[in-house]
């Protein structure tokens, strides 16, 4: 432990760094950390000296990052912001029990936020955080415990439990639907079609699946489900759209199906987590009551 603690630098030379570096000014660093210019100086040649590799170009009155001090920096913030985020969650959940999810837009907000209150109900002790996340990252790089994700079941450095599947419908206000006259899968090309930035190739397979000649389909893209339900309500065009997601809209009458024709997609929704926490008492908590809420749909 000792020749290990000889490479880790006190807090408050690291964060007189990190402000220098990323203002670029030891003057704007001394004022933000609430120090004089020159104990943020002295502070920066302590590290440069712990270190033993200098860490800017010191030209008059101006720094500059060297190569090696650039690279430190970024790796340095994200650190400092680890500490930030561990200590803001320590601070909020003194009791510990604190799982921070990554969550898919309208997933997250349309199926599981009405039945988060559920779980919380059932686990007092435990507090849980949301963060969006479009598509699979590096739990390495992020300070999350867990992810819903929608694809295949894979995930590099993590490990996977199926959720459940879904089922996909060419959805349009019924306004568009009665102007149009659907009666064919032909007739929809009739109109704008909805594609989504995540299933690029959606719309393809259920030409495909419906006798149609497998070639790429214009239309209006949108990178969330939200984004285009709202343009098919409005009469935009017609969405490929998760049956499950629009369920209030299919109710109300603003959806309709355009032509009675589903299809099951591809791919599914997933729990993901890091290996290393795998036994973490919320996530096993939280994963359990996922994987029940989610048995009828599998």
């Amino acid at each position: 432990m000792l020749s290990v603690r000889r490479f880790v630098p006190s807090l408050s030379l690291l964060m007189a760094f990190e402000a220098a570096a990323r203002t670029g000014s030891v003057t704007t660093a001394a004022s933000e950390l609430s120090l004089t210019q020159s104990a943020v100086s002295r502070q920066i040649k302590m590290l440069e000296e712990q270190l033993g590799v200098e860490l800017f170009h010191r030209e008059r009155q101006t720094i500059r990052l060297t190569g090696g001090g650039e690279v430190y920096a970024r790796e340095i913030r994200e650190s400092l912001r680890k500490i930030s985020a561990a200590s803001l969650m320590l601070r909020t959940n003194p009791l510990g029990g604190t799982l921070t999810l990554a969550i898919l837009p309208t997933f997250g907000t349309r199926w599981l936020a009405p039945r988060l209150p559920g779980f919380l109900a059932a686990n007092p002790g435990i507090t849980i955080n949301l963060v969006t996340k479009l598509s699979p990252f590096d739990f390495r790089l992020e300070p999350i415990d867990a992810a819903i994700h929608f694809g295949t079941a894979e995930w590099p450095g993590g490990d996977l439990t199926l959720l459940r599947s879904e089922t996909v419908i060419p959805a349009c206000s019924q306004e568009l639907r009665h102007f149009h006259q659907f009666r064919y899968p032909i007739d929809l090309k009739k109109v704008p079609l909805l594609h989504l930035t995540t299933r690029p190739r959606a719309w393809e397979r259920w030409f495909a699946m419906n006798g149609e000649p497998t070639q790429p389909v214009p239309g209006m893209l949108f990178d969330q489900f939200a984004t285009a339900a709202q343009a098919a309500i409005a009469s935009m065009g017609v969405g490929l759209l998760p049956q499950f997601l629009i369920e209030d809209e299919l109710a109300t009458g603003k959806l309709v199906s355009a032509l009675d024709l589903p299809m099951k997609s591809a791919e599914a929704y997933y729990l993901a987590w890091p290996h290393e926490r795998e036994k973490h008492p919320p996530l096993v908590s939280f994963r359990n009551w996922l994987v029940a809420e989610t048995a009828a749909d599998r």
